[in-house]
């Protein structure tokens, strides 16, 4: 019997398991894949991470970006060097993710990778973890599982509130000249755009539409920018398409015994799409909220959603909002927000951890707005 069993190896299982089994927590991950294994994702980590946690993540660090370079429709580029900190970190995920892993295997968590969970029950006091190697019993139960995944589903979350974006990504070799430049493209994408980060031996490069709309052709956008930017052809390599579990408002994320974290618990950023920061995030306070209830506090699951709710909450709000805005006026938004110098610091620092949206978003939808409306800045 584990004191907690956590479904999925991602960066929110990973950080739960760490902090739980570094409390003295008997924890086992159960994961359908063998690590390490592949996952699409841009792979950009804000490096305020490194507060949640006192080893050191070189290793798993491809790149360290230290320059943002916008371009509209392929040409008007922006490029600012970014005066953060700690430059923005560059990662593949099934080198990250593993990493993460191993840290908590290190404070005696267990892994059971290559095991794929088929349904869970509920058995008086504890869950009893059904999967393709026999089941699997645990006092309580983190859903870490992602965007895709039945952990919500059958733990009863059936109507969530999530806005589920669309994402292609191909990752390409790149040329010996390779620079640590992260590369946004506006205005080709509707509702969206295009990213390219790079890795130590290559390209991620993709495009997401973050507000809905009408389908597009992203393998023959990704072309054409691929090709004319990079001189890369997309098309040798594989692609990977995938979904993306946006915020899409407040919720609740624990039940019986149980709670959701990472994109289960629909956590992405809506504006930029960041996901990474967010599930770690989920996965720290997920594993304070086990720790807690395993500890006598019969509140402390509730209380993982309130804290989930006023300390990310709160922000998406106004991610949300500058997305709505920022996204269907797109050509406004890159001559009034990205064309100028300091609101690229400004979501650099945001991107970073070193700002919230809510300490800035009012003066940008303001001057949005007066782009759009004279008279109505301020």
């Amino acid at each position: 019997m584990f004191d907690c069993i956590i479904v999925g190896a991602g960066p929110a299982g990973g950080t739960a398991a760490y902090h739980l089994a570094k409390r003295g927590r008997s924890v086992v991950v159960l994961e359908k894949a063998t690590l390490p294994r592949y996952k699409p994702c841009g792979g950009g980590v804000s490096p305020i991470v490194a507060e949640w946690f006192d080893f050191d993540f070189s290793p798993a660090i491809s790149i360290k970006a230290d320059t943002i370079r916008y371009t509209w429709n392929m040409d008007d580029p922006v490029e600012v060097v970014l005066q953060t900190n700690e430059p923005i970190w560059m990662v593949r995920r099934d080198v990250f993710d593993h990493f993460l892993i191993q840290q908590g295997q290190k404070q005696g968590a267990q892994l059971r990778d290559n095991t794929e969970v088929t349904g869970i029950e509920f058995k008086s006091d504890h869950w009893q973890v059904n999967t393709a190697n026999g089941p699997v019993e645990g006092r309580y139960l983190i859903a870490a599982d992602g965007a895709k995944g039945s952990m919500a589903k059958w733990l009863g979350f059936k109507e969530r509130k999530r806005r589920l974006a669309g994402a292609l990504e191909v990752e390409t070799p790149a040329p010996a000249n390779l620079t640590s430049v992260i590369h946004f493209e506006f205005g080709m994408v509707k509702n969206g755009y295009i990213w390219n980060f790079p890795k130590a031996d290559g390209y991620s490069i993709g495009a997401g539409t973050f507000i809905g709309g009408k389908a597009q052709d992203f393998r023959s956008i990704l072309s054409e920018y691929g090709k004319k930017m990079f001189d890369v052809d997309i098309n040798a390599s594989k692609q990977y398409g995938y979904a993306l579990s946006l915020w899409d408002g407040d919720q609740k994320l624990h039940t019986q015994n149980a709670v959701l974290a990472g994109e289960a618990a629909c956590v992405v950023d809506p504006f930029t799409a960041e996901g990474i920061r967010p599930s770690i995030f989920s996965g720290l306070k997920a594993a304070e909220a086990i720790d807690a209830v395993l500890g006598g506090d019969r509140h402390a699951l509730e209380k993982y959603t309130q804290v989930m709710s006023e300390e990310w909450g709160a922000d998406m709000k106004w991610a949300q909002r500058i997305a709505q805005a920022f996204y269907r006026l797109p050509q406004i938004g890159y001559k009034v927000g990205v064309q100028r110098p300091a609101a690229t610091l400004t979501m650099a620092k945001i991107l970073c951890g070193e700002l919230r949206y809510s300490d800035v978003a009012d003066r940008g939808l303001k001057r949005l707005t007066a782009s759009v409306i004279p008279g109505m800045g301020g």
